[in-house]
């Protein structure tokens, strides 16, 4: 249950200049065992609790909060760190706060916010991703993506009616040397000797029309010297391109959709790729809910693609506290060797093999 424990004490030491602020704790805790089939070379299968994501989200711990100003302009900040329950250790290259750590300003005309903050790529496929960061999903084909969070960041965001646009610049997106992983690259930037090394930027479109929605945002990230992933210039340049969309057509069920267009400099041999989806969720009853989706993953000109097939059932005890199964395919052709699972690290199959995952956990929210 979210507490605004801080403002209680707020008001008893300063009495009633502290009734204008208020913060809030607040988290998830979220612990699965997952069974892979067909790992490496020999095929053999591993069951392991998993660390990095949570089998339906990502465990976390954050403090929110907001002071106000007066005419309408509100300061905030929020400092959110990520762990993993499997050995309570911390997530996101071992930052304190990983996930988020920024603060900044609110007014009627949007946010304006400085510190480690997501991509506007994340926040361009909440919406439409129906598994969203789950063991079994899209960050199985591509690691950025429920990983999409920049340091050294300037950001803003605005929602005007049904429309939101927001804009992201980092001048260095990773200072913590923890990798090679989505976590951690190599690529600290803000360095005098190469003003262009290690920039990050994006930009949001996005409308809210009740029962349905459409976003569009582009994500693009610079090389540095000795940046992992092949990234090792500054001219070298790694964007994803991407529109979403999702629907109700009826109360107990939403659809998503979603295309992801990449062009990445510090591939040779394949540059480009499309990653898309097709999702649906289906709330059979208060406490039952089926989550089933497709990703499709194609390198242009080449052989190699993968296709990914999850599927999800969450029975909720209460509000805050749920059980869940899920079971996902992983199908690699060419040199892939993907792994259904993305919630730890050296679990793929050889390559251009198929991978089947089995998982089951409980998730508990406060």
């Amino acid at each position: 249950m979210k507490k605004s424990l801080y403002t209680l004490a707020l008001l008893g030491l300063t009495g009633g200049a502290a009734q204008a602020q208020s913060v809030t704790i607040y988290g998830l805790i979220d612990a699965s065992v997952e069974h892979l089939g067909n790992v490496g070379a020999t095929g053999s299968g591993i069951t392991r609790m998993p660390g990095l994501t949570g089998g339906s989200a990502p465990s976390r711990l954050g403090f929110r909060g907001s002071e106000d100003l007066g005419d309408g302009l509100k300061a905030v900040f929020t400092l959110e760190q990520g762990f993993g329950v499997d050995a309570g250790t911390l997530n996101q290259g071992g930052r304190t706060f990983g996930r988020q750590a920024f603060v900044g300003l609110t007014g009627p005309w949007g946010s304006v916010t400085a510190g480690r903050q997501y991509s506007m790529l994340f926040w361009s496929q909440l919406d439409a991703d129906i598994l969203g960061p789950a063991m079994f999903g899209s960050g199985s084909l591509d690691s950025y993506l429920p990983n999409s969070r920049v340091d050294n960041v300037l950001a803003y965001r605005g929602t005007f009616g049904a429309f939101t646009a927001g804009a992201t610049y980092s001048f260095g997106r990773d200072a913590v040397n923890a990798g090679p992983s989505p976590a951690g690259t190599n690529c600290a930037g803000e360095n005098a000797a190469d003003t262009s090394a290690c920039r990050q930027w994006s930009l949001l479109a996005k409308y809210d029309g009740g029962n349905w929605g459409l976003t569009a945002a582009i994500d693009e990230i610079s090389g540095g010297a000795g940046a992992f992933a092949g990234l090792t210039r500054s001219a070298m340049k790694d964007r994803r391109s991407t529109v979403t969309g999702w629907i109700k057509p009826m109360a107990d069920l939403k659809l998503g959709a979603g295309l992801i267009s990449r062009d990445n400099d510090a591939s040779l041999t394949t540059p480009r790729s499309d990653l898309w989806y097709l999702g649906a969720s289906y709330t059979v009853n208060q406490q039952l809910v089926i989550d089933g989706q497709v990703f499709k993953l194609d390198y242009k000109n080449s052989p190699n693609q993968a296709t990914l097939y999850a599927l999800r059932a969450t029975y909720s005890l209460s509000k805050r506290t749920a059980l869940y199964a899920t079971a996902g395919q992983m199908a690699n052709d060419g040199t892939l060797a993907l792994s259904v699972s993305n919630a730890a690290a050296g679990s793929g199959p050889a390559a251009g093999n198929s991978q089947t995952g089995l998982g089951a956990g409980i998730r508990h929210s406060f």
